[in-house]
């Protein structure tokens, strides 16, 4: 088994994390936008993650198959797309506005505040989590070198 194998796929969770929070920052800094290019409130976004795969096979992966043995580790993530929430904002009665519909009702953005900045510290928690993970890999290496100097 590769000992860069955990790194490479905590260094593909970090990857991913630093993604949903840069989708996150941007949902926070459009929470008051009521007008795109695509026309109407912003939407927030979300990013969709799916495992991913290895297209070159290892010698652990080609061990695997030949002794039947079960995969031990999983080979890291992957963001698919940035998707679009497309549930409507809030409606706000302000006919003055210059994005009021004819009754005089502006839609606001879908953004929560509070969702926002759970997915944010969620983000945060899980890329502190792959950090501490690549350390343990380097200390156990470091380790391993250290015995087999000896």
């Amino acid at each position: 088994m590769s000992m860069f194998l955990g790194i490479d796929a905590a260094a593909s969770g970090l990857t991913a994390e630093r993604l949903r929070m840069d989708v996150i920052s941007n949902n926070i800094a459009n929470a008051n936008t009521t007008r795109t290019d695509q026309g109407g409130a912003y939407h927030r976004r979300y990013v969709v993650f799916r495992p991913r795969d290895r297209k070159i096979e290892s010698f652990e992966q080609l061990l695997q198959k030949v002794c039947g043995f079960k995969k031990s580790a999983g080979e890291g993530v992957r963001a698919v797309m940035i998707a679009e929430d497309p549930t409507q904002g809030p409606l706000v009665y302000d006919p003055g506005h210059p994005d009021a519909n004819e009754e005089g009702y502006v839609e606001k953005p879908n953004v929560n505040m509070v969702t926002e900045m759970v997915d944010m510290i969620t983000a945060s928690r899980a890329y502190e989590a792959n950090v501490t993970a690549i350390n343990a890999s380097k200390s156990m290496a470091m380790k391993a070198l250290e015995i087999s100097g000896r």
